[in-house]
């Protein structure tokens, strides 16, 4: 029997937390695993969901993985984070089908990654006669060599769930195996804007088939319901004050300005201008009032975090990719000075595979989840410097229920 995927595909704020936290408390037939990105969410089920009596595997002395195996064993509730269930092997997989377990993922997992290689790595495996490509491009690990030790043994594990391609004849992109979602009796995955990110055209590669919900809220509960494509925007743009003066945009004008690829070749003297714009958009720029350094978020390129780096702001870097936190909701003055693109390596793979892929959808997202740290989750207005044009206009479409998809 096909497993059951729900993609809860809400809008931030929406409730899905709430709903999740409801039905775990509510469902006494099963059992469940909470999968969340940060630990401070993993103490918020263990306290929210305290009469079922989830626990978070911990590190006694042979590994969280195996804390895991055994909770499973034991049919607890439990409750971890993603990094620690990216780590599932043939074992958990194995575990999970015969304790019939319900998965609720809160945000999506980076379900593909590339794998690290030196420039000889791929030839010795081959020459080594150690793995076996395929036509499709997956990586096979021989089976006569399965004994066999070698640096490489990280790679021969990976190779054992059928979750190592090739790609351009030069790297292996690892993909999350699918098998594990295939181990559970349902699963929801907690999120908004699904169709612009990479588990999405994961589960295409795979041909996962899944349906969509959102949530609202029936008096003071929060409910399924059908899929909301469009929100209303009315509360959420009164309460945006977005810079859209030339003089500190001019900078993102280009379609790639702020991408990593124009970081990496901008010399000193264009990196210092945007740092000036960020100060400029501090001191001088916020809705009739200067901030405090409290109150202040800005992110770019983990890369090029000291280089624009300065007075007020620099202790409000909030990464890149956050999602699915509450600690910086006090935060009214936001400068998102990146411009995001798929990993064109990623994006090859998916093509490979004839997975279409849509860069606005995707940066569109990974820009709004960043957003919605800050207090707008709480209804509460923001200051918003995005100097990319690129994406300061997806925004925009975005918020006015114009065609972002295909802007």
């Amino acid at each position: 029997m096909k497993t059951k995927i729900t993609v809860i595909d809400s809008i931030m704020g929406s409730g899905k937390t709430s709903f999740a936290i409801n039905k775990m408390n509510t469902d006494k037939e099963n059992n469940y695993i909470y999968i969340t990105p940060y630990l401070t969410e993993v103490q918020r089920i263990k306290e929210s969901c305290s009469e079922r009596k989830f626990i978070d595997p911990k590190n006694l002395g042979q590994g969280k993985l195996n804390s895991l195996h055994d909770l499973i064993l034991k049919n607890k509730n439990i409750t971890s984070t993603h990094a620690l269930f990216k780590m599932s092997t043939e074992t958990t997989k194995e575990l999970l089908k015969a304790n019939n377990y319900i998965l609720i993922l809160d945000e999506v997992m980076n379900v593909v990654e590339q794998v690290p290689l030196k420039k000889d790595d791929l030839s010795v495996l081959l020459k080594s006669d150690l793995i076996t490509i395929q036509d499709n491009g997956l990586v096979q690990w021989n089976e006569d060599k399965r004994n066999f030790e070698s640096k490489y043994d990280d790679i021969k594990i990976m190779c054992k769930s059928n979750s190592v391609f090739l790609v351009n004849n030069s790297l292996f992109m690892w993909t999350f195996p699918i098998d594990i979602f295939n181990a559970f009796k349902e699963v929801y995955i907690l999120t908004y804007l699904f169709n612009g990110q990479i588990q999405r055209y994961y589960y295409d590669l795979y041909n996962v088939k899944h349906e969509y919900k959102s949530v609202k809220k029936v008096s003071n509960d929060y409910v399924l319901c059908d899929y909301i494509e469009q929100y209303s925007m009315n509360e959420i743009k009164n309460n945006i004050y977005l810079i859209e003066e030339d003089k500190i945009n001019n900078i993102g004008e280009n379609e790639f300005a702020l991408s990593k690829t124009w970081f990496e070749k901008s010399d000193d003297d264009l990196l210092k201008q945007l740092k000036k714009n960020i100060a400029n958009f501090y001191r001088n720029k916020l809705n009739g009032v200067n901030s405090k350094s409290k109150d202040n978020m800005w992110t770019t390129f983990k890369d090029y975090k000291s280089k624009l780096s300065g007075s007020g702001y620099t202790k409000g870097f909030v990464s890149l990719g956050t999602r699915a936190t509450n600690d910086y909701a006090d935060k009214s003055a936001l400068a998102y000075c990146s411009n995001t693109f798929l990993n064109p390596m990623v994006k090859q793979f998916f093509h490979m595979h004839d997975v279409e892929v849509n860069e606005n959808m995707y940066a569109l997202s990974e820009l709004i989840q960043w957003i919605w740290r800050s207090r707008i989750r709480q209804g509460q207005p923001i200051d918003l410097y995005i100097p990319s044009r690129r994406m300061r206009d997806l925004f925009i479409n975005w918020l006015y229920n114009y065609d972002f998809q295909n802007s």
